[in-house]
């Protein structure tokens, strides 16, 4: 019978998917597992409960496996425990979030000395800066900017979720496209072809059955995300109004980049921007709007690619935690 001491469990507890990892000091992979959405405004509860413990539950069984003590294994101290994850944008979600955490570690056999919950958005500016400064903007169905300066701090804007927020995303998008075609429909706004793809696309025969859909069981935040690539296609097709929603997308998510910038006092200084989430990756026309706002609005930094995963970013906090407690205890 065993029991193992391993110095950091990080987990990315993302709107898509979670990844958990068991690391060394070194950062050497011990063990790792993945599972599903850990958000629960997405999910609900019960089901993000359930994928944390399984995401978990395979990273140790992952470790197990790896050295041959599946049988034998009778519980893991866990020096550190870093957990970045979707949904903790209050304090009321935090104190939700923190009983959701703690009810996903109770039935695995854990004992964490330390446990540290964060935003999974900051984890993944961190693995994408490597921790430089930098503004993170993610546009994939949701939407949400986030900073950190060269002192530490760090910002965000937006992240409100579809029913009052994420502006610029592919939701955002997908329901602008919804009203602009039931509008010209009515002769209440701009003539606009939109309809033509949006209401064959979702299985419908006209405006009206388009109408019934959005107020029918068959609404989804995700389907409507997905309209937004059919927006892009209309735009590149000439489409004056599907140009005009993707040139409001650009100017959203600048204003977030903007808010950012400015609490962090980061405008004439350098840092990185990254760009990430579907939209940004392949709505050529959103991108190209949106970085020539942002080189007029901090002429010292640069656009750049993401350099890790969320996930990195997440371990990297849990490192620099056990680095800085053992020259603390070194001193002492």
């Amino acid at each position: 019978m065993a029991r193992l001491h391993i110095p950091l469990l990080a987990v990315d507890g993302g709107g898509t998917k979670c990844l958990a990892v068991l690391m060394d000091t070194k950062g050497t992979l011990l063990g790792q597992g993945r599972a599903g959405s850990c958000n629960y405004q997405g999910v609900g509860r019960e089901a993000a409960i359930k994928e944390l413990t399984l995401g978990i539950q395979s990273a140790i069984s992952d470790l197990s496996e790896r050295n041959g003590t599946l049988e034998e294994l009778t519980g893991i101290d866990i020096e550190c425990a870093v957990i970045g994850i979707a949904g903790l944008d209050t304090a009321y979600d935090r104190s939700i979030i923190l009983e959701l955490v703690r009810k996903a570690l109770e039935p695995l056999p854990l004992h964490v000395r330390q446990l540290v919950v964060e935003n999974d958005g900051f984890a993944a500016l961190a693995g994408a800066t490597d921790g430089s400064p930098g503004v993170l903007v993610i546009a994939g169905t949701g939407s949400i900017v986030f900073g950190i300066n060269d002192e530490g701090l760090t910002a965000r804007a937006g992240g409100w979720g579809h029913r009052v927020g994420d502006e610029g995303s592919g939701y955002w998008i997908g329901k602008q496209a919804i009203m602009a075609a039931l509008r010209a429909y009515d002769g209440r706004g701009e003539a606009t072809q939109l309809g033509d793809w949006i209401v064959p696309h979702l299985g419908l025969r006209d405006e009206e059955e388009l109408f019934n859909w959005t107020y029918g069981s068959d609404y989804a935040v995700e389907k409507v995300g997905e309209l937004s690539r059919l927006v892009s296609q209309a735009a590149a097709a000439g489409d004056d109004r599907a140009k005009h929603i993707l040139a409001m997308a650009a100017e959203e998510l600048f204003q977030g980049i903007r808010a950012v910038v400015d609490r962090l006092g980061m405008k004439h200084k350098p840092f990185q921007l990254i760009l990430q989430g579907g939209v940004l990756q392949n709505d050529g026309l959103v991108r190209q709007m949106l970085t020539h706002k942002f080189e007029n609005l901090a002429p010292f930094a640069r656009l750049d690619h993401a350099r890790g995963e969320p996930i990195n970013g997440v371990t990297a906090m849990g490192l620099s935690l056990l680095n800085s407690a053992a020259r603390k205890e070194a001193e002492s």
